[in-house]
């Protein structure tokens, strides 16, 4: 066997895998094989270092009817696999799955020393992939943890400044209301002057119309008095009246209203 290539031409040479060059040069003699069968394993071995082109053609058939061609195939074209584009792996398997379907397998080889030359090849293969993979495996997961670090700062960035804009620091001084919210609440105060006591009702219309919470309307709605608001005489006079006259709750209430 000149080579896996030279039995299944739709797999590329192998000149620049280094580590598995030996199995691209696995001749065997057909007079070794011819004169002693049962030393073909030990001729194989030897002929790896002086590959012979009319052993490989004698050889051809045997190697792509033994039992285990289809493992070393397999093993083969997974060493290939490792570290090549998208593209290429995707190939190299369509190639495998059509050989191996194709492979026509004898029954078990008669020489016990070829069974255990094509397994050991196998095993080799295996192994040597299996070195070729940890490098890869280790970049791609140091690269996984580079990405989910970063994607955190971004996330984390993101919510730290996600809140500021050219218009945040007069937000700010105002309580932090968007503007829209703040000239809603400004309509219904300049509407309700007189008496800017909302009612549960008319804060869960607020609510909706705004996008604030109960708690940032109250807290608005009490420093907005604070600052801006003094009851009438007259309407001073009714609420000292309502306390004094009053029922508790009444009372409780007004005196909310004097303290605004």
């Amino acid at each position: 066997m000149e080579d896996l290539y030279s039995i299944h031409p739709g797999i590329p040479p192998l000149e620049e895998l280094p580590a598995v060059e030996a199995l691209a040069h696995c001749a065997i003699s057909a007079d070794l094989w011819r004169r002693d069968s049962s030393s073909a394993a030990a001729a194989a071995a030897t002929a790896l270092s002086s590959p012979s082109s009319a052993a490989s053609n004698f050889l051809r058939p045997q190697i792509a009817t033994h039992p285990r061609y289809p493992a070393l195939l397999s093993a083969y074209v997974e060493c290939r696999k490792v570290g090549a584009p998208p593209e290429m792996a995707a190939q190299l398997e369509e190639i495998r799955r059509g050989a191996s379907l194709a492979a026509v397998c004898g029954e078990i080889s008669d020489d016990p020393e070829l069974d255990h030359f094509m397994e050991s090849y196998c095993h080799a293969l295996n192994r040597y992939k299996e070195e070729l993979s940890k490098p890869f495996d280790e970049a791609t997961s140091f690269l996984n943890s580079i990405e989910l670090q970063l994607s955190d700062l971004c996330n984390s960035g993101a919510a730290t400044t996600g809140g500021y804009s050219s218009s945040a620091p007069e937000e700010r001084k105002k309580g932090n209301l968007p503007k829209g919210a703040r000239a809603l609440l400004m309509d219904w105060w300049t509407k309700h002057y007189q008496w800017p006591y909302p009612t549960d009702e008319e804060k869960v219309k607020l609510v909706e119309v705004t996008g604030l919470d109960q708690k940032q309307i109250n807290n608005w709605f009490i420093n907005q008095r604070k600052r801006h608001w003094k009851p009438s005489e007259g309407m001073r006079s009714t609420l000292v009246d309502g306390i004094t006259g009053g029922s508790h709750s009444t009372t409780r209430y007004f005196g909310m209203a004097l303290g605004q």
